[in-house]
């Protein structure tokens, strides 16, 4: 299975058509695409009957990410915050077994620093099992491959790429996670459909290696990221 989709499900008037039908904007949405990233979840909390909500609008093959709180990323930098994963997966497990991935976007500035990802990872599989990815955002995360393996936690590929190694999803293999956030124009470029077609065999070789293979448009600031969701699945055949 791959799991293709984009960071929202709003649809402009520009794809109103090809995701027509009766329903709201997410249900729309997931009868064409097989994913979806909560952003929002970053900004602010949602109650776990929002996520129950969700949950009951998108058919059983369907899967969500939703990303980690800045509170915990950016504010605390992922130190002593074992309450407040306590208080986010208490919310976002309401999607049940439509919550296929945990997000989790580091800050710029936050180095690798081993010891802080081992702590923070035991906080976090005291209350979450599953899966999660991680894209970091320092140049000194190009070292986290075999820490990453063994922790089993996936490193982000990127688009545009930060630091050597960024581009192609890294870390656990159980697991392979493509964050695109547009380029040239961060967040609203579309990309060619060259290089859509460069990148299918890719998510198709990931998912055949038993990797579950997630491919999140992130270049939503217009309405590029539905777009290349839509041009990226019909590549994929799906």
């Amino acid at each position: 299975m791959i799991y293709l989709g984009c960071a929202g499900w709003s649809i402009s008037r520009t794809y109103a058509a090809q995701l027509a039908g009766e329903g709201s904007h997410l249900q729309r949405y997931a009868r064409q695409l097989t994913a979806v990233e909560i952003n929002s979840s970053f900004y602010r909390p949602h109650r776990p009957a929002s996520y129950t909500r969700w949950a009951g609008a998108v058919p059983p093959g369907f899967r969500f990410s939703v990303k980690l709180p800045r509170a915990i990323s950016h504010e605390r930098r992922l130190v002593d915050c074992a309450q407040a994963l306590a208080e986010f997966f208490a919310q976002c497990t309401a999607l049940g077994s439509a919550l296929g991935c945990v997000l989790v976007q580091l800050p710029p500035s936050l180095a690798f620093e081993p010891l802080l990802v081992e702590r923070f990872m035991a906080d976090v599989r005291k209350v979450y099992p599953g899966p999660v990815a991680l894209e970091a955002r320092h140049p000194s995360w190009a070292e986290a491959g075999p820490l990453m393996e063994q922790l089993q936690v996936a490193l982000v590929g990127a688009d545009p790429a930060r630091f050597a190694l960024d581009a192609q999803p890294r870390g656990w293999s159980g697991l392979a996670y493509w964050r695109l956030h547009g380029s040239p124009r961060t967040y609203f470029s579309d990309y060619p459909s060259t290089w859509l077609q460069a990148l299918a065999p890719q998510l198709l070789a990931r998912a055949e290696a038993g990797a579950a293979t997630w491919c999140i448009f992130d270049n939503t600031a217009g309405d590029a990221a539905l777009g290349d969701a839509l041009e990226l699945q019909t590549l994929l055949g799906n």
